[in-house]
């Protein structure tokens, strides 16, 4: 029997497990077919996951005598759009989907948001599971019910909370990813040590090559432990409401990049230069000191993450106007995540323009 780690993430009943190990596709049917019972199964994939992944689940749904078809659409942050939501929708319904139909989203963050989305809007609501092949997805997105697609106003601006009924992370599909991914993942689990777990940090500090580099034991125990972190502030606040916001460390300077270079960053390249912004305002509003900073910005750079963004000094009022339009905005203010020191982070919506338009501008 294959070892496989469990963490669950507690929501009464809607509550599911994360299952983390090696080599889970070749069983993914057995992990899936309680949630299915007698119903078909969908797989939403891209086309950027190597084929092998998807004839292994394939193969698996078919030794569980489980029905599937699958829908295979191009891969990366364009599908999360209204035409692809749009064309997926209606290949649904073309299949003769019904509210006993399972979806699996197999693939990135891409496409687990939108697999999310049309899962939660057809027919009111199926089933879906989660089986993410990148880094990033694994210990993030496809952990906590946030789906959704982007507008040409910015980035997650139209989507719902909906859950999955499982989410399988086989390490296995992260041999096949370029390591340009691996790293822009790992931005996502060094965010947790830096938010909320100080000791996870310092291991990382330690470990962390060695987690892009696929040590099995490294990589799992850092996988596992950031989905640890992620279900015990979903499981507390499911809906962002206050603790959830803590999530978003870096994210809405990184928002704002990725968005302004046409998501040619990647999401996880683009979070590690919002976390190194968030850290340094920190310590310009005198939350935090220079050598908390320091390690963070040396950690990252370490790993291979950027640091410091590109735009011109013309881009300075196009990025606060995509940061002023971020749904975290209220009442025009920005609730930044700031910390105190690594492992303590906090909200604050005190910045005013004015003073967030001076610092960006030391970047610029």
């Amino acid at each position: 029997m294959k070892k496989i780690d469990k963490v669950k993430v507690g929501l009464g009943s809607r509550s599911y497990n994360i299952l983390i190990g090696s080599d889970l596709l070749d069983i993914c049917g057995k992990l899936i077919k309680p949630i299915t019972q007698m119903g078909d199964v969908l797989i939403l994939t891209e086309n950027k996951v190597p084929n092998i992944y998807l004839k292994k689940v394939q193969r698996s749904l078919t030794k569980q005598k489980i029905i599937h078809s699958r829908i295979i659409l191009p891969s990366g942050e364009k599908i999360k759009s209204f035409q692809y939501l749009e064309k997926v929708l209606d290949r649904m319904l073309k299949l003769k989907i019904t509210r006993q139909s399972t979806v699996v989203a197999l693939g990135g963050g891409a496409i687990g948001d939108l697999a999310g989305f049309a899962s939660s809007i057809i027919l009111r609501g199926i089933n879906y599971i989660q089986i993410p092949t990148t880094l990033l997805s694994q210990v993030d997105s496809s952990v906590g019910g946030k789906t959704g697609i982007n507008s040409r106003y910015g980035k997650n601006l139209v989507g719902s909370f909906f859950q999955p009924q499982l989410v399988i992370a086989d390490i296995s599909t992260l041999k096949t990813l370029p390591k340009r991914q691996m790293i822009s993942g790992y931005s996502e689990i060094v965010k947790y040590g830096i938010m909320a777990d100080r000791r996870f940090f310092s291991w990382l500090e330690n470990n962390g090559s060695e987690v892009i580099n696929h040590n099995k034991a490294k990589l799992l125990r850092a996988i596992k432990v950031s989905c640890q972190n992620k279900s015990k502030i979903v499981s507390a606040d499911e809906k962002e409401a206050g603790i959830r916001s803590l999530l978003n460390l870096g994210h809405t300077f990184g928002h704002a990049l990725e968005n302004y270079s046409g998501y040619k960053l990647l999401h996880g390249e683009a979070v590690s230069i919002g976390m190194r912004m968030a850290v340094d305002l920190s310590v310009n509003r005198k939350f935090c000191n220079i050598e908390e900073a320091n390690r963070v910005k040396n950690h990252l750079i370490k790993i291979g993450l950027p640091i410091k963004p590109k735009p011109k000094k013309a881009a300075k009022n196009a990025l606060l106007d995509i940061m002023f339009r971020d749904k975290k905005v209220r009442n025009n203010k920005i609730n930044f995540v700031l910390i105190k020191k690594i492992g303590d982070a906090f909200l604050n919506d005190k910045i005013s323009r004015k003073d967030l338009e001076k610092f960006i501008t030391t970047y610029l």
